[in-house]
């Protein structure tokens, strides 16, 4: 890390001595064409001179060429010569995502310092690119066989929103499924994540664990709820049913009567419709098997139920953080 030292007894002026100490961070390479230099800020602390001190520093700094100002980013080494290569074949990338040039370019210093020639670097850069994209052509989403139906909710809600295929795998059969691929990724909930790595991990696949939809509007409307009110919760997933009863009863204790079901057992869906005064469904499947039930019951209700839908599993930040490793962004 590069340390600026100021003489406050010194004949040259501090702005002077800051100047030629980051002309020399830069000379010598200490700072290569992209770094991001120290905000006025973590300058002013360091060396104690006025952050307006150092912003005048900056500014000359720019007008002599040596840096660029990105408002709103920092301040940046500029690339000389050769080092920003020739712009009449820049390719437009670096035009349209300038601070992604610079993170490569720091990238590759970083590697470069580190012994590598540029030949290496570029096959480390290409090896890693085509891994990512063999991984992003196959994406198995996996959860124990006893709540496939978490499976389920995170397939349906992943294939809609990276727009590739997924494949559901129990994850008993999650061993038998990787000797027959080289290469794929592996999208699990953070409850079965344990797991998951110990049998992906040995044969190199990665495993990138997905945040679930945190229920706080659901969670907020839950404590609305009027005391002895009749409650119901309809999942795909076991265990979210699990989850959410435990949770009901952490919130609100004996304060209501709490029934559970999954979509599939009409039966207790049935008698569910007709009993409950409020119905939670945490999927889409399970708030149309709701809706059908309510409407097939219609004749023998005097009040429906009131249905509150929960649309997602998988939190958004999630979904982003996904399409970004698989490079679908």
């Amino acid at each position: 890390m590069v340390r600026f030292h100021i003489q406050p007894d010194s004949d040259i002026p501090a702005s002077e001595q800051l100047y030629n100490q980051i002309r020399f961070a830069i000379a010598s390479r200490q700072y290569p064409p992209g770094h991001r230099l120290p905000s006025t800020r973590q300058l002013a602390m360091e060396t104690g001179l006025h952050r307006n001190t150092i912003s005048k520093v900056y500014r000359k700094l720019e007008e002599d060429g040596i840096v660029d100002a990105h408002a709103g980013s920092g301040i940046y080494v500029r690339a000389q010569g050769d080092e920003g290569g020739n712009s009449k074949v820049r390719s437009p990338l670096i035009e349209k995502y300038p601070q992604a040039h610079r993170l490569v370019q720091k990238s590759l210093d970083d590697l470069l310092s580190h012994g590598c020639s540029l030949t290496q670097a570029r096959e480390l850069f290409l090896a890693e690119i085509d891994w990512r994209l063999r991984c992003s052509a196959r994406v198995l989403v996996t959860a124990p066989r006893q709540d496939i139906g978490a499976g389920e909710l995170m397939a349906q809600e992943l294939e809609k929103a990276l727009e590739i295929p997924v494949q559901l795998v129990p994850l008993e059969e999650l061993a038998q499924i990787l000797e027959q691929t080289r290469s794929g990724t592996v999208v699990t909930s953070r409850y079965f994540i344990g797991d998951a790595e110990a049998i992906a991990s040995p044969k190199s696949v990665r495993v990138i664990p997905v945040d679930i939809y945190d229920y706080a509007q659901e969670i907020q409307r839950l404590l609305k709820l009027q005391k002895d009110s009749r409650l119901g919760l309809v999942s795909l997933s076991a265990g979210i049913l699990r989850a959410a009863e435990v949770i009901v009863h952490s919130l609100r204790g004996e304060d209501l009567l709490t029934m559970t079901t999954q979509p599939q057992d009409h039966f207790k869906l049935n008698a569910m419709v007709r009993s409950a005064q409020t119905i939670f469904s945490f999927d889409r499947v399970s708030c149309a098997a709701v809706k059908t039930a309510v409407l097939e019951a219609r004749d023998d209700l005097i009040r429906p139920p009131q249905l509150i839908c929960c649309e997602n599993y998988i939190g958004e930040k999630s979904i982003a953080l996904l399409k970004r490793e698989l490079g679908l962004e």
